[in-house]
């Protein structure tokens, strides 16, 4: 038997589980690496292998992992969950496989060492201060003025983010992320300050080969304040190509991918247009979660996970129509709800509703019935996810709008005695 090639995926789990199947079907087996002996508690429900071959626990030591690996001669090794990125980068390294090497990994991991590394390149980023007490983020923030978002150096989603309009405020976000243990386990190691950014913010995904950049799919962040939390993000639309700042918005993340050093791989932009221009809220250098590519694919007919395949691949076919933008056929939209209410979920009453618009596609079930519901403060207590797709953006944005509507008390019964 013809043993096929193999890529590794570092912390494969959530949406990198994809990675496994489009690899699958382009002929090549692949390998989870856990950088972690300890899996995550939010990734412990996907310790099944499904289409990974193998995996491999990373107890500390890159040479020694690197040698478990080895025995599966990986043409790649590829980060797929945010706390995987440095291992990725150290093992590719090491074992002589396109990557982006370790030069630039904190950069590409500690959110204040990356503003520093983009503006050192000579982009405009937002003002930052790396906190090392509470007296002198009070006094940065009343120097300032207005508002600031204090956050981890390093989490995921919306981990630990808070809005700010005092020094007050700001103190006690501090206070709060200082002490907590973030989504992967393990307790924050610093906490960074950032101006306030105005405007509005966008999705930049991106697929990268020998440091030629593809854009796959660009979104328009919603948000509202709901459940005492400032812009929480409550829907995504596509953004065609045709749209006018869609080129300013490629230029620039292409200009923090060269400053990041990622030459190899996907990542994921969050960029706010801002009065003065794109400026980098944050990037990872991993796949978009959250099942945007399937409702990418349905826009453009190609999605992120397609494109790292063929980047890793078939680099001559991803490298022959890099630079042009991917196809309009469709607009898509996806909604994240937000329950007010919590206890045991009796029912989505008003689900139906939602089923019957013209651009539904389908939703991802987060909380189901007979299961807790918790009141919606961040991404963890999310209930469901809805996407819509549709041949007129008109229709989409509607839909979204309706859904957002109906989204509310109405929405979620709870059993009696048990309303938050």
């Amino acid at each position: 038997m013809i043993r096929r090639p193999a890529v590794a995926v570092v912390d494969g789990y959530g949406s990198a589980a994809r990675l496994a199947k489009a690899f699958d079907a382009a002929g090549h087996d692949c390998v989870r690496v856990q950088s972690t002996v300890d899996v995550p508690a939010h990734y412990r429900s996907e310790l099944a292998l499904g289409l990974y071959t193998d995996n491999v626990v990373h107890t500390g030591d890159v040479e020694a992992t690197a040698a478990l690996l080895a025995g599966h001669r990986p043409v790649a090794v590829i980060a797929g969950a945010e706390q995987g990125v440095e291992l990725a980068d150290a093992l590719s390294e090491v074992m002589g496989v396109p990557g982006n090497g370790t030069a630039l990994s904190d950069a590409r991991r500690t959110k204040d060492v990356q503003t520093r590394t983009v503006a050192a390149a000579g982009l405009p980023t937002a003002g930052q201060l790396t906190v090392e007490d509470a007296a002198q983020l009070a006094a940065w923030h009343a120097r300032l003025g207005g508002r600031i978002v204090v956050k981890p150096v390093r989490s995921a989603r919306s981990d630990g983010v808070s809005v700010c309009d005092s020094p007050a405020e700001s103190v006690a976000a501090y206070e709060r992320i200082r002490r907590a243990v973030n989504d992967f386990g393990v307790r924050n190691e610093g906490v960074v300050a950032q101006r306030y950014l105005s405007g509005t913010e966008f999705v930049v995904n991106t697929v990268s080969r020998d440091g030629r950049h593809r854009v796959t799919d660009t979104w328009r962040y919603r948000k509202i304040d709901v459940n005492g939390v400032r812009d929480r993000i409550n829907g995504i639309l596509s953004l065609p190509p045709s749209d006018p700042r869609w080129s300013r918005l490629r230029d620039y993340a292409h200009r923090v991918l060269d400053a990041l050093g990622i030459a190899h791989g996907p990542a994921h932009l969050e960029i706010i247009m801002t009065s003065d221009g794109p400026r980098l809220v944050e990037l990872g250098a991993r796949l978009c979660g959250s099942d945007v590519a399937r409702y990418a694919a349905l826009v453009t007919g190609e999605s992120q996970i397609d494109r790292t395949v063929q980047a890793y691949t078939d680099p001559e076919t991803f490298l022959a129509d890099v630079d042009t933008p991917y196809r309009r056929d469709g607009h898509a939209a996806m909604a994240f709800l937000a329950s007010p209410l919590e206890g045991r979920l009796r029912s989505y009453p008003l689900l139906g509703e939602v089923e019957r618009l013209d651009s539904y596609q389908g939703m991802t079930l987060r909380v189901a019935p007979g299961q807790r519901l918790r009141r919606t403060v961040d991404d963890s207590t999310e209930p469901l996810v809805i996407g819509l797709a549709h041949a007129e953006a008109a229709t989409v944005e509607k839909d979204l709008q309706t859904v957002c509507y109906l989204d509310g008390y109405g929405f979620y019964e709870v059993e009696q005695g048990h309303h938050g």
